[in-house]
């Protein structure tokens, strides 16, 4: 038998998909009677949460066993097969394993690092264990899962990463100023209800802003969000609840907006937020590129060229630099790379305010030799002048400072919930989800989550090793038990022979064969568990089995048994 897991995540699947495909308690229920069931699958679990939707099970066979589980999570969702497959995720074995861990760490969550997902995996196996559904395999599965997402938060700050992200991003927002400082007296708007959307207006709370308006698709929960923050004892910040119909012209008020809808189509458009810059302001906001141009024409200087152009001083240049790699230099072999040794010429005289002599290419001319004469003659040419003029780098001019903005917003979306085209507005400040990534590629936050990795990493190798190991020991139980019956009756039969053995010598006779049988068993069992520990050992129970002529249906009821012990001893508490 072995572990699969088929499901669909924030990671794979649109929210609408997500929210259609939601299963509520009965519905799950269901679903597990019916795959342990199905014919491919012997043990289900059903790990269900707002952002996730996975069944797992122990299956004899892998394609069938996808197969079935896929059609099984369709026809309890309410979603097509084909609607549905484009968003399904499989993972198999060690990659399940794998899986697993990472979701009770926290690190496959849209918060990184929260921890409500390890209570939804402990009423997972609960729900498992109460309808017969789990046996061994996901016993031992979910209780070490459980375990590994306990040792990642206590072993590292994984459990501070969502913190860490809404600060750094704030952190962002302020420009590195201190966010105390910066956010006192603002008014702040927080887009969404969700983990992420609470945890940042907490910390604007918490950071000092005069207001907190909180919108969100349903407004319950925004009333919710908002109640908490009003009656929270380290802030006295005033907060109340909005439809989200309201957002444009409370945007128009707010100084700060804050974004994680888990939305699949944008939030705020670059419309959205230069109409709200302008509400403020009462002059368009346009884009920063405009706003430097009419800055430079004002100041009474002609800006250079761009790219590709042919005006001001490189007009005459005798290179065809369009043709030229971009990032044309001297420096370097690129920089002539594919140009002959004439044009070379040309370009260094006229670089160096000569006349540029428009004589044709001489044939039968050594071309290696000469074009490093004047190669090495255009270097120095450069070097005396100090540059070598080129179109497609103009030289930089000073940069018009780009106005103050009058609207900061961080959007912590997964997919983005402000257009991008934002970050062009002047007036305003975005800080988003590739922002932060770009800026906290050394923060703690990313230490956390590699220290997190690496537990995950050692606990998969050692839960697979113990796996391995565990199948074989059926196997041995039985051989040892093939052993017993076998001293059991030469005993019988030594007792038919001398009926006259006293107590003491039977006992001792005995003992001295149970020793021998012992001793000649030891290390081939001590030895085939840990051969069956390591990758590929799963055919040492074969071999012991065919060696020692093993019945089958002996292996078979031993493992029975170990798995209702296992099953009846794991009903506790996690």
């Amino acid at each position: 038998m072995s572990l699969l897991v088929v499901g669909l995540s924030h990671r794979s699947a649109p929210v609408s998909v997500l929210e259609r495909a939601s299963l509520n308690a009965d519905a799950q229920l269901k679903l597990l009677q019916d795959t342990v069931a199905a014919e491919p699958a012997a043990e289900a679990a059903v790990l269900a949460t707002c952002n996730r939707i996975e069944l797992y099970a122990d299956v004899d066979k892998f394609h069938a066993g996808v197969a079935e589980l896929s059609t099984l999570l369709a026809q309890h969702s309410g979603v097509g097969l084909e609607e549905l497959t484009p968003h399904l995720y499989v993972h198999y074995e060690d990659r399940a394993v794998h899986h697993l861990f990472s979701v009770a760490c926290g690190l496959d969550s849209m918060v990184v690092g929260e921890g409500q997902i390890l209570g939804q995996i402990k009423d997972s196996l609960a729900r498992a264990q109460d309808l017969h559904t789990a046996g061994r395999l996901l016993n031992d599965l979910f209780q070490q899962a459980l375990r590994v997402g306990k040792r990642a938060h206590s072993e590292t700050g994984i459990d501070r990463a969502g913190q860490s992200l809404v600060t750094f991003g704030l952190e962002q927002l302020s420009a590195g100023a201190d966010v105390q400082r910066w956010a006192r007296g603002k008014k702040a708007l927080v887009i969404g209800a969700g983990s992420m959307s609470s945890l940042a207006a907490a910390t604007l709370a918490r950071s000092g802003v005069a207001e907190i308006v909180v919108a969100n698709r349903t407004f319950e929960r925004a009333e919710r969000l908002a109640q908490i923050l009003s009656e929270g004892d380290d802030t006295d910040v005033l907060a109340r609840a909005v439809p989200m119909d309201s957002v444009p012209v409370e945007l128009t008020r707010a100084d700060v907006a804050v974004s994680c809808t888990g939305a699949t189509g944008l939030v705020l458009t670059a419309d959205a937020v230069a109409a709200a810059v302008e509400g403020r302001t009462g002059a368009p906001a346009v884009e920063d590129t405009a706003v430097r141009e009419t800055a430079v024409r004002e100041a009474g200087e002609t800006p250079l060229p761009g790219a590709g152009t042919a005006a001001g001083g490189d007009e005459n240049c005798p290179l065809d630099l369009s043709s030229v790699p971009s990032g044309f230099s001297v420096m370097g072999e690129a920089a002539v790379a594919g140009m002959d040794a004439a044009t070379l010429e040309q370009h260094g005289a006229w670089a160096a305010g000569g006349t540029v002599v428009d004589r044709p290419r001489e044939t039968g001319r050594p071309g290696p030799e000469a074009d490093a004469e004047l190669i090495g003659a255009l270097a120095a040419t450069a070097t005396r002048v100090g540059r070598v003029p080129e179109r497609r780098r103009p030289e930089p001019v000073a940069e018009v400072p780009r106005p103050e903005p009058v609207l900061f917003l961080l959007d912590l979306a997964m997919p983005r919930d402000v257009d991008a085209a934002v970050h062009r507005l002047a007036g305003a400040r975005l800080v988003d989800i590739e922002s932060l990534a770009d800026a906290s590629a050394d923060a703690p936050m990313a230490a956390d989550v590699d220290m997190v990795r690496r537990i995950v990493a050692d606990e998969v190798a050692a839960f697979g090793a113990a796996q391995r190991a565990a199948r074989i020991t059926p196997t041995v139980v039985a051989l040892r038990s093939m052993a017993a019956e076998v001293v059991a009756g030469e005993i019988a039969r030594l007792e038919g022979r001398l009926p006259g053995l006293d107590d003491k010598h039977r006992a001792e006779i005995t003992q001295t064969v149970k020793r021998v049988v012992d001793k000649l068993l030891h290390a081939p069992t001590v030895r085939v568990k840990q051969l069956a520990a390591e990758p590929g050992g799963a055919g040492y129970a074969d071999a012991l089995r065919t060696l020692f002529d093993l019945d089958q249906e002996t292996v078979a009821s031993v493992s029975r048994a170990g798995n209702s012990t296992t099953t009846e001893k794991n009903r506790g508490p996690a």
